[in-house]
């Protein structure tokens, strides 16, 4: 993730020379932080101390498989490869493999994000020079520093990665450590360079667009790397997620064309409590490999069964709340047409998501989400009038 916009001190960053046949886990601690109720025990009494345990490689090859699933379609495979999701084919392309590392998949929801700022801002034209400037600001968000963050959260995931899916780029040793450093460095680089050029080209008197995409990029840092690892707790990790994939992309494109104001950043990182629950959905593909690494990812700590229903409520509360603040803020109409989008997606759930959110997860990703980005243009203009 995740996350749009980041920096971080990836000087800590540092090539480690491994036994090939035994990885040790640091131990994993929940950190303090301003969310800190999940550093005790979920709504218990104990202090939660865990400590991954040290895996023997030859057990980790006997529970998971050594390639990729298969496809019944070959080109299929070759397109998830070039998608970065699940069921990729092996691939000994270099360009490939570093494209497949930043997940391009996961690019249009900050793009999407970027558009709803500039639509929210009320200022964008249908001229050369701003959309111009919106594909710039896609691009930050989008292939660079999105890519930069999944290439660094894969990095920093490459032990889970040899248990859930050691046929990934850096488990399989597709591509070296070295090379995804540099990969890692390029990308963080390129992002803040046109994250500065965006606030010379708006004549941003203080460089905004630059400050989010540092404070992004250090949360993407800490959300993957320890000591602090965000994503090794379900509440804070998933709610960093869901807020770089909604709020940072926006207050992007609505600062590069308008001015940010506390009303939309509190609206914002309302809608970013939806984004925690899409954020669970990826969770559940990864039960296996997280609980054996130490974190506590909702399905882990609560169980499949509880988890799918906290999912599902983040996303489809949230939006009805956002809904009732359009309702009172005397914009009936959108409010209305964010509530005919939000009835597919429930309906989605019940046929796909709550029967079995581990087979049908992208099944229901691939046929619910549409709905909700609508609805963040939606609220985006229901803003910008």
């Amino acid at each position: 993730m995740t996350s749009v916009l980041g920096v971080g001190s990836i000087s800590s960053i540092t090539l480690s020379n491994r036994s090939p046949h035994r990885h040790r886990s640091p131990a994993v601690r929940a950190s303090p932080s301003f969310f800190s109720h999940h550093d005790n025990k979920i709504f218990g009494r104990r202090k939660l101390t865990v400590k991954a345990a040290e895996t023997d490689a030859n057990e980790v090859k006997a529970g998971a498989p050594e390639k990729a699933p298969a496809s019944s379609d070959a080109g299929g495979s070759s397109f998830n490869q070039l998608l970065g999701i699940k069921g990729a084919a092996q691939e000994t392309n270099k360009w490939k493999i570093r494209l497949q590392l930043t997940k391009p998949v996961t690019w249009p929801p900050l793009v999407w994000g970027v558009v709803c700022g500039a639509a929210a801002s009320g200022n964008f034209h249908w001229n050369i020079e701003d959309v111009s400037k919106a594909i710039v600001c896609m691009m930050m968000s989008g292939p660079c520093l999105t890519g930069y963050t999944q290439t660094l959260n894969d990095w920093y995931d490459r032990e889970i990665d040899a248990i859930n899916e050691p046929y990934r780029p850096i488990p399989s040793g597709a591509i070296s450590e070295g090379e995804v450093i540099t990969q890692i460095w390029l990308l963080l680089l390129g992002g803040l360079g046109l994250a500065g050029l965006l606030d010379v080209w708006a004549g941003h008197k203080s460089p905004v667009i630059f400050y989010l995409a540092v404070g992004g990029s250090l949360l993407s840092y800490i959300y993957s790397a320890p000591p602090l690892k965000l994503k090794q707790n379900g509440w804070i990790g998933n709610f960093a997620l869901g807020a770089s994939y909604i709020s940072l992309p926006w207050w992007a494109g609505q600062a590069l064309f308008g001015t940010l104001n506390p009303d939309i950043i509190v609206l914002t990182l309302l809608y970013s409590i939806a984004g925690l629950g899409i954020a669970i959905v990826n969770d559940f593909k990864s039960i296996e490999g997280d609980r054996a690494m130490g974190l506590q990812s909702l399905p882990v700590a609560f169980g499949i069964d509880t988890a799918k229903w906290i999912c599902v409520g983040a996303i489809d509360i949230t939006q009805l709340s956002v809904a009732g603040y359009l309702l009172g803020a005397d914009k009936p109409f959108y409010a209305l047409a964010l509530l005919g989008l939000i009835l597919p997606q429930v309906y989605f759930q019940f046929q796909y998501f709550l029967k079995d959110p581990v087979k049908n997860d992208v099944k229901y990703q691939a046929s619910a989400q549409p709905f909700l980005i609508l609805g963040l243009l939606v609220t985006a203009l229901a803003i910008s009038h």
